[in-house]
Order: C-alpha cells, then sequence, then structure tokens
C-alpha cells in the first residue's frame, strides 16, 4: 500500500491568510506522532523548535495544530520561510533561517556621530547580531528621517543597500544625503497689538538667524523650541495684566525646496484686567496673618500671572513647614469684564499632615550614595517639613556635582500620613581642566593651568594640581579637600605647594624667592550657610641673593636672615548664597580669613576679606560687584615679611595691567608688593548679540580698580589704578573661558600694562 504524502508550506503573511481559506487543500487525517524532525537549522537551537510547537511525540496531530505551529515560528522571527511535511507517523519541520545582521554602517552623514545613530537603530530593534527584518530596516528608514527632521534636514534621504556576506549574513548600510538645514524665514504674530512683533520675537530662542546661527543654531526649527517660546510669549502677556490672553493656533509652512519655513502664530490678547481685591477663605490653620504676609498680589496693579502662582507657591511651602504634604492652594479669580477688574480668592485646604518614611535616591551612577544623603537636612521618620527638603535641595545642588536636582513626593500605599521623597539627580563630569594666560611686554605669554577632580571616584572629596609656567613666576600646588572629614561635617584641607619667583628680564637681576610649605585646614559648618576654617602650615621661605635684589629683600634678611622657616596658623569664615558658582546671577559671596605668624622666623598678622554681589536687573542683564581688601603687618618689633606682601594687577584684579606690577617699586625698578590691597571691579552681563538667551555666551562691560600700598603709605583715591573694557564669557567644555579687552583709564609712569587677557574657571 502507498503511504500517505502531503507537504504543505507558507512563507509570507499573505500565504497564512490563505492557510485559513484553503485548509482542506492540505487536509491532512490526523495521527499519533511517532517522531518529529528538524531540517534547515543553522544558528538557531532546535530546542527552540520544539518549545514552540503545539504538540509532542505521542500525541495526536491534526490540521488546526499544524496551523498553530506555523504561526508559533514565523512568531519567533528567527525563520523567513517554514514547511511541514508528513511522511506517514513522523513530522518533518523545515525551516529557512532569516540571515543575521553582520555589519551596520552608514555613509553620507555630517550631523550625527555614528554611535548616536547606532544607538537610535538598537531603539528600533536593528543591531548586530540579531536576524534582519525588512520591516525593521523600514523602520530604521523611518527613524533615521526622523532624527534629520529633528535638525531641520527635511530634505534629507536615506537609501538602505543589503548585501548578503558568508554563513547567511548580510551587511546593512544606510547611505544618506542629508542636504542643506531647513532655516527660519520668518516668523509671524498676528494679533498683537499692545506689543510690537519685534518685542515679542525678542522674547523667542528661535529667530531668523544672524551672525551667531551656525553656534546656536537658532534658526533651525524645532517643536520643542517653539512650544518653549509659545509659553515664553503667554508668559509676558500673563505677566502684564492680559489675563484672558490665549494663542489660537500655530503654523509652520515649509517651501516645497524644503530650505525654507514661515511660522505664523495666531493670538488674541483680551482685555488687560487690573487687580481689585485679594482673600483668604478655607483652613489656614489660624495663621491668617502669617499667610497675608506671603501675599505679593498687590490691589490697584495689573494682573500678575507670576505673582499669583508666586503667592500660592509660597502658601503650599508655608503649609509644608507644619508637615502638610499634601497642601492645595487655589487662585480663584473673579472677574469683573465691563470694568476690567479682578480679584482673587486664595481657597486652601492643608489636607492631612505626614512625615517621611524613606528618601530614594536615584541617578547618581558614579556618585555614591551618601555622597547626596548627607546633604539631606530631611530626615526619614522625621514629620515633613517644606524647608528642611528645600534647604536639602539646594545643598545638593551647591555639590557642582549634578546638572539636576529634583526632589518630588510620593504617597504611600495604605498609610495615608506617609510619603517617600524621591531625589532624583543628574551627573555632570566633576573634572575640571582650567588655563589662564596673558601676553606683556616682560613675559610674552604667561600661562597657568590647573586639573581638578571635584568629585574624586565618587567619594565628595575635592583633587586638584595647578601648575603656573611662567617664565618668571613658577608654581606647583596639591591640594586635597574631604568635606565630610566626620559624620559632623567638619571639612579637611590638605595643601602642598611650591613656588619659585624671578624678577622681569628687563629688570636685569637673578635673585629668586622660593617658597616651600604644606598646609592642613579643618573647616567647622556653624550654620547652614556659616562655615569657621581654622589651620595651620610649616613653610619654608628662601631669598636667593642675585644681582639687582631689591633693597627690601635685603633690609627683611637683614634681621629675618635669608632663610625663614615658621608655622602660621590660620582662620577664616565663609558665606556662599549665590545661585550658581558658574554663572550667578544673584546672591552674595562673602570670604574672611586671617594668618597669625607667632612660631617660628617670621612674626606677623594678615588679613583678608572678599566680598561678591550680584543683581539680576532683567531676565538677561546682570549687575556684578566685586570688593577685596588685605592688611599686613609685622609682630614683636619685626618687619613685615616681603614674602607675604599683596599683588595686584592683571587676572584676578585689575585687568588692564601686567600681572602683579601695581604698588611700590624697588629703586630698581621692581616690584615688591605691600602690606594693604584693594581691588574694586564693576560688570555688567549681558547676553550675546545674536546668541538670544544662550547663558553659556555672554559678554560683559567691566571697570577695575585698584592698588597696593607699602607699611607707610596711605589708602588714598588719587592713587588708585584703574581700567575699562570689554570681555566675553563662554561655559566651555573645560570650564568658564572669560576672555578681556582693557584699556587703562588711571595709569602713573613706570606702569606695565597689559591689555589682553583670558582665564578659564574663575568669575572676576
Amino acid at each position: 500500500m502507498k503511504k500517505q504524502y502531503k507537504r504543505f508550506r507558507v512563507s509570507t503573511v499573505a500565504a497564512m491568510v490563505a492557510l485559513a481559506f484553503s485548509a482542506s487543500a492540505w487536509a491532512v487525517d490526523p495521527f499519533t506522532v511517532r517522531d518529529i524532525r528538524v531540517e534547515g537549522l543553522q544558528r538557531a537551537e532546535p530546542g527552540t523548535i520544539f518549545a514552540s510547537l503545539p504538540f509532542r511525540i505521542g500525541e495526536q496531530y491534526n490540521d488546526e495544530k499544524g496551523a498553530a505551529a506555523i504561526r508559533a515560528l514565523f512568531a519567533l522571527g528567527l525563520f523567513k520561510d517554514v514547511r511541514l511535511e508528513v511522511n506517514g507517523d513522523v513530522l518533518v519541520v523545515i525551516v529557512e533561517e532569516r540571515p543575521t545582521i553582520a555589519e551596520i554602517d552608514f555613509s553620507g552623514m555630517r550631523e550625527f556621530d555614528k554611535e548616536a545613530l547606532r544607538k537610535a537603530m538598537r531603539e528600533v530593534g536593528l543591531t548586530e547580531g540579531r536576524p534582519f527584518d525588512q520591516a525593521l530596516a523600514d523602520r530604521a528608514e523611518q527613524e533615521l528621517k526622523r532624527q534629520y527632521i529633528n535638525k531641520s534636514l527635511y530634505g534629507a534621504e536615506v537609501v538602505t543597500t543589503l548585501t548578503p556576506v558568508e554563513r547567511n549574513r548580510v551587511n546593512l548600510n544606510f547611505t544618506i544625503t542629508e542636504g542643506e538645514p531647513a532655516r527660519i524665514k520668518d516668523i509671524r504674530i498676528v494679533g498683537a497689538n499692545a506689543f510690537s512683533e519685534s518685542t515679542l520675537r525678542d522674547l523667542f530662542d528661535l529667530d531668523t538667524g544672524g551672525f551667531l546661527s551656525w553656534y546656536t543654531k537658532s534658526d533651525r526649527y524645532a517643536r520643542t523650541k517653539l512650544n518653549a517660546d509659545q509659553e515664553a510669549l503667554r508668559s509676558y502677556y500673563l505677566a502684564r495684566g492680559y489675563l484672558e490672553f490665549r494663542v489660537d493656533s500655530t503654523q509652520v509652512a515649509i517651501s516645497p525646496n524644503k530650505q525654507d519655513i514661515t511660522i505664523t502664530i495666531n493670538i488674541t490678547e483680551g482685555e488687560r484686567y487690573v487687580v481689585s481685591g485679594v482673600r483668604l477663605e478655607g483652613n489656614y490653620l489660624n495663621k491668617e496673618d502669617e499667610f497675608k504676609s506671603l501675599v505679593v498680589i498687590r490691589p490697584g496693579e495689573p494682573y500678575n500671572a507670576d505673582k499669583v502662582a508666586e503667592t500660592t507657591k509660597a502658601f503650599t511651602d508655608y503649609f509644608g513647614n507644619f508637615g502638610y504634604a499634601f497642601a492645595s492652594v487655589e487662585a480663584r479669580p473673579e472677574i469683573d469684564r465691563a470694568n476690567n477688574r479682578v480679584s482673587f480668592v486664595l481657597v486652601a485646604d492643608p489636607s492631612r499632615r505626614a512625615y517621611v518614611r524613606q528618601i530614594n535616591i536615584a541617578g547618581n551612577a558614579r556618585t555614591r550614595d551618601e555622597v547626596v544623603r548627607r546633604e539631606m537636612r530631611q530626615f526619614e521618620s522625621s514629620w515633613y517639613d517644606g524647608d528642611k527638603i528645600k534647604l536639602s535641595r539646594d545643598r545638593i545642588d551647591r555639590l557642582s556635582f549634578f546638572k539636576d536636582v529634583d526632589i518630588t513626593t510620593s504617597e504611600v500605599p495604605g498609610a495615608p500620613d506617609q510619603v517617600d521623597l524621591n531625589v532624583a539627580v543628574t551627573e555632570k563630569p566633576s573634572g575640571s581642566l582650567q588655563l589662564g594666560a596673558g601676553f606683556s611686554q616682560a613675559e610674552k605669554l604667561a600661562l597657568s593651568f590647573s586639573v581638578k577632580q571635584e568629585n574624586a571616584f565618587g567619594t565628595g572629596n575635592y583633587l586638584g594640581i595647578e601648575l603656573n609656567t611662567s617664565k618668571y613666576n613658577r608654581t606647583v600646588v596639591f591640594s586635597s579637600v574631604n568635606p565630610y572629614f566626620t559624620n559632623d561635617g567638619i571639612s579637611r584641607s590638605i595643601d602642598l605647594y611650591h613656588r619659585a619667583t624671578r624678577p622681569y628680564e628687563d629688570q636685569g637681576g637673578n635673585y629668586q624667592l622660593v617658597t616651600s610649605g604644606a598646609g592642613l585646614r579643618f573647616g567647622v559648618p556653624f550654620t547652614e550657610v556659616d562655615t569657621v576654617f581654622f589651620g595651620g602650615a610649616v613653610e619654608r621661605v628662601q631669598i636667593k641673593p642675585g644681582t639687582n635684589i631689591p633693597a627690601a629683600y635685603l633690609a627683611y634678611a637683614a634681621k629675618a636672615g635669608f632663610t625663614s622657616v615658621s608655622l602660621p596658623l590660620s582662620i577664616g569664615w565663609g558665606r556662599d548664597d549665590r545661585d550658581s558658582a558658574i554663572t550667578p546671577t544673584k546672591g552674595r559671596l562673602q570670604r574672611a580669613s586671617g594668618e597669625l605668624g607667632v612660631i617660628g622666623d617670621a612674626k606677623y598678622v594678615r588679613a583678608t576679606y572678599q566680598l561678591q554681589q550680584f543683581v539680576p536687573i532683567s531676565k538677561q542683564f546682570t549687575l556684578a560687584f566685586n570688593a577685596e581688601g588685605g592688611w599686613g603687618k609685622g609682630l614683636s618689633n619685626q618687619p613685615f615679611p616681603v614674602f607675604k606682601n599683596f599683588y595686584s594687577g592683571g587676572l584676578g584684579s585689575v585687568r588692564g595691567f601686567d600681572q602683579g606690577t601695581i604698588g611700590p617699586r624697588d629703586v630698581t625698578g621692581s616690584v615688591i608688593g605691600g602690606t594693604k590691597k584693594v581691588t574694586l571691579n564693576a560688570e555688567l552681563i549681558a547676553p550675546f548679540p545674536g546668541a538670544g538667551n544662550d547663558k553659556s555666551l555672554r559678554v560683559f562691560a567691566f571697570v577695575d580698580a585698584g592698588n597696593v600700598y607699602g607699611e607707610a603709605e596711605k589708602f588714598e583715591l588719587s592713587t588708585l589704578r584703574a581700567s575699562t573694557g570689554v570681555g566675553l564669557s563662554w561655559i566651555s567644555p573645560v570650564g568658564p573661558l572669560r576672555f578681556a579687552i582693557a584699556q587703562p583709564i588711571r595709569k602713573f609712569p613706570g606702569d606695565r600694562i597689559q591689555k589682553m587677557q583670558f582665564q578659564i574657571g574663575t568669575s572676576f
């Protein structure tokens, strides 16, 4: 009797659909499977096939199970063809595997890095080593085009080339023709009557381009930027009384050649409203007077959405100080359209009091948990306190290890009186490379260099090496700071330094001043913003005689010797409440320090004080002031050590003058410094023209003044050196860079001028 032999095959989706309508054509009488064989495997494991089949050896096979087996094997995504053959009571599964992707490459691109595009391919499921799927390749093409559209490259074309290679593999190459980016040709704001279109367009980050567009890319359209600009527009109107302002529609039109974009924003301004009154309703914990003092909405003034938001936030924050983490405050407007007036009812519901169950920290891949947790002033198992949470956030932010710090609360299921705090941080590089340079007739080019790691190995400790390569002033400094030397927050600083100073070449001398030492200092936090420092050092200073050595050096050496070994003691105080250490716009920094030499060869007292104040004039303009003073005096009938003298001029003091050359001079013309110092700086900081509101690139105009005085000289305004100039500030990848061109406006005979200078890493 001839054996029954049936074969059926499904290789496409269409064929699978046909399976449902032509099952009778493949009909096989049900039978008990005696054996299952698999053919055609190259990389897949047989177990993968057997695990997907809806039947086993010894079980009955029928057409329904055969169709289910085919669907299951195709669903694996490993095969482009599947066949089932029935030979008697033996079932043969024949598969043809999909080729795997051997390599993915890109050509013709300039706008993106290859690794960035490979990452985008992985996100759509297309990566080396995986089976090739044409549907995924099509998705990858669309993803590439989407990436280019985000860069305003609307004309970008992508061609996919598939090249077979040995062992059933394929190379996948995406050939990209980027074309030119589409640029914003025009921005129209239709419906603006109260303010000019030019005034409103100045609020936008998007614009029609300028000479800096190559850097800011402000003429490249992006939906996220347009949304942000519309919010800026809305905020502008709402802060000026236009309570019912709205954006009706936005049209973005692209030219047929995909090179020009026109943006049209249609708005309705509405009427301008004046606040007629404010009243409180709800539960204010019997502290109505205290809450009223937080209201910044003023009757008689135009409606200002910013002040309304500021008031409601102040209310919720104040509720948080008493443990009410879920307090809600609603500002309900009562509009009188007939008279264009509006009053507000502030309705408060403190809800329930809560305490913090636990604090969760996320995002700190490199920084250790304890570095973040030790800055928290809100503790677990304590009542929720809004002030302490805000203080905790500010302290974490001031570490300068993170780009963003966000603290949110989440309710604990089943515990209505408990919340969890979620601290989310975004890390940033904490190492920095700093470089400073200046040009002068004496030193030509003087360089200073430093490498610093603010968060060494994720411990929160600081390590730094500074090097000055000046021909006449060479410095090597090693510093280490452990901000939590004790659990109470006492810091410890260790400094090792070596400095060698020579006279300028045109002074014709070869004497040298060499200082070597090591210092140990501790910082004790007395309040959240005040820290007191104290410590000591061991210091050896050698005056190496040579030609044209200043008489002041010889006079000091005659009394104290050419080599001095001393143990100076130091004490200091610092307070910093600036909003940023790199680009501050408001706040104050104060530092005061004193140094006392009573042990060793040098007997003296030395004190310094610095004050920096930042005043925001507007969103874009900031006034910055800096004042420094220094004073020193010898003790026990000894002169003040010449190697402790103050110097001024150049970077960090009075720009426009050569580094460290302002002040008393010897009869040979050598700068010898003085026992008193004063420095005054003022800057007006503004966005770079054409850079929009980009804070990473700004310009500033400055006025500097200062001088250094000898022990017998008195401070006189008429002797102050002064300069003025302009500069550029850029937050570069290696740190804040400042370039300045200065012109002395008050100088004296013999002053050394230095008109151009740049530095990285300091504020003034």
